[in-house]
């Protein structure tokens, strides 16, 4: 972009301080994939709302989503969508926190962070462990 000097004189400026300026830093990233995450639950919501639909439509509509479903794609999609689901949850009640007040300052804003990359983690391997030993029984 061109821009000019206090004395008319022509310049190249950035558009905006972009990646070239600023290194990501744990909030940048957890501010991005809390919308990221948001994005994803939706489009999984959708795909539980065909779940059901299927369900109450009657065996072969059932048996086509259970195909998917069962896929490793589809397995993939559900990893996917658990995952997001718990980083989502866990980061929405860091941002509670947030709104009462609390975690503002620089190391609290890191430990919580890293308290919902944890949470997030441990449920979602908990939540598919528990779930694949119980199809395994």
């Amino acid at each position: 972009m061109v821009g000019y000097t206090t004395d008319g004189k022509t310049v190249r400026r950035p558009l905006s301080p972009h990646l070239q300026i600023y290194t990501p830093q744990m909030t940048s990233i957890l501010s991005i994939m809390n919308r990221v995450t948001g994005i994803a639950v939706s489009v999984g919501t959708l795909l539980l709302v065909w779940w059901l639909v299927a369900a109450a439509s009657g065996p072969s509509a059932f048996n086509t989503v259970q195909g998917f479903v069962g896929s490793p794609i589809g397995l993939f999609v559900l990893f996917g969508w658990t995952v997001s689901l718990f980083f989502h949850f866990f980061n929405g009640i860091r941002h509670l926190g947030w709104d009462a007040g609390f975690g503002f300052d620089l190391p609290q804003t890191y430990a919580t962070g890293w308290a919902v990359l944890i949470a997030t983690a441990v449920s979602s391997v908990l939540v598919w462990a528990v779930g694949l030993w119980l199809l395994g029984h």
